[in-house]
């Protein structure tokens, strides 16, 4: 199967100095004061950039990942790029990996004004594409006129549109948003959307997606660290180990075979590398070169956990 997306890079874990990805306090040693994690980010934007990587995604809940990413920018002033990013959460952390609360939901329109406010104090003309954070229906963020109104305002100042979804119910977001029409036009320009071999729900309603002229971007696509050898939960033990075997058969990082399920989908536009280290960006990249074939697909076909259980599990992981 021919590669058709591209890596990108997102900033969940290089923003703040507590995260859940497995090993995120491993990953940035130590470097948790804000001058000395902005030196860290601008170092592996640098090196994102120069692999050719050229779409960055952020959002206010990040730490300081907008200011981060809109210094680099700044100071380097790259050519071609495409810059993302969301609003949704309010974070709440105050800098503390240990906090009880690290970020608050509040999809409400004066939210999404003042984040609106922030991030284009931070990004200003380099944004792109502002996405409505983890849109789910509980918030009902999608049937709230004033919120696709305002949004729909922007979009018409020139910005494209989008969401990202969580949850077990991400392909009943996607199909709704699909069909979400402001003002007798589409609204969403494109859509984020947690895909990976061990949460594969999400497929047929992305390749939906797709069609529709949305652009697909893939988030979590090693599963925040659990596709990788840090994941010792027993839930995972099984595929893990299987996937293992067939990644040693086939002489490629267990990483690079993970993103390259989701880069190697034709619906697919943008997969994420959430990547904290440099070490990880690398092997990451490598997953660009690996295409799938037909014993790859086989075996992603026994890999996916029911929705509920892969969510279930996901709110387990530690913040650190």
């Amino acid at each position: 199967m021919q590669r058709t997306a591209k890596i990108g890079l997102g900033l969940a874990a290089l923003g703040r100095p507590g995260y859940i990805n497995l090993g995120h306090a491993i990953d940035l040693a130590g470097r948790h004061e804000p001058v000395a994690l902005e030196k860290h980010t601008h170092g592996l934007l640098d090196a994102a950039f120069e692999s050719g990587v050229r779409y960055f995604d952020a959002a206010r809940s990040y730490g300081r990942a907008e200011e981060f990413l809109g210094s680099w920018l700044g100071s380097r002033k790259p050519k071609d790029v495409r810059v993302a990013s969301k609003w949704g959460y309010v974070y709440t952390a105050d800098w503390n990996a240990q906090a009880e609360k690290h970020e608050i939901k509040d999809h409400s329109l004066p939210n999404l004004k003042r984040q609106w406010a922030e991030t284009e104090n931070f990004l200003g003309d380099w944004l792109n594409l502002y996405q409505i954070h983890s849109a789910v229906p509980e918030t009902g963020v999608l049937s709230d006129a004033r919120v696709l109104g305002e949004l729909a305002r922007l979009k018409s100042k020139g910005v494209d549109i989008g969401l990202s979804v969580s949850g077990p119910n991400q392909s009943e977001t996607i199909k709704q948003a699909i069909d979400t029409v402001v003002d007798g036009g589409r609204l969403f320009d494109a859509v984020q959307a947690t895909f990976n071999l061990l949460e594969q729900s999400a497929g047929p309603a992305l390749e939906d997606a797709h069609r529709s002229g949305l652009q697909v971007i893939i988030k979590e696509g090693l599963a925040n660290g659990r596709l990788t050898d840090r994941n010792s939960l027993a839930e995972d033990h099984d595929r893990l180990q299987r996937l293992r075997q067939h990644c040693a058969k086939r002489a490629v990082a267990l990483d690079s075979f993970s993103l390259a399920y989701p880069l190697t989908r034709p619906w697919v536009d943008i997969v994420l590398s959430g990547a904290a280290a440099l070490s990880h960006l690398k092997s990451n990249l490598l997953a660009s070169e690996y295409c799938f074939e037909a014993e790859d697909e086989n075996l992603a076909v026994g890999l996916g956990h029911s929705p509920e259980q892969y969510w279930r599990l996901r709110s387990r992981l530690p913040w650190q």
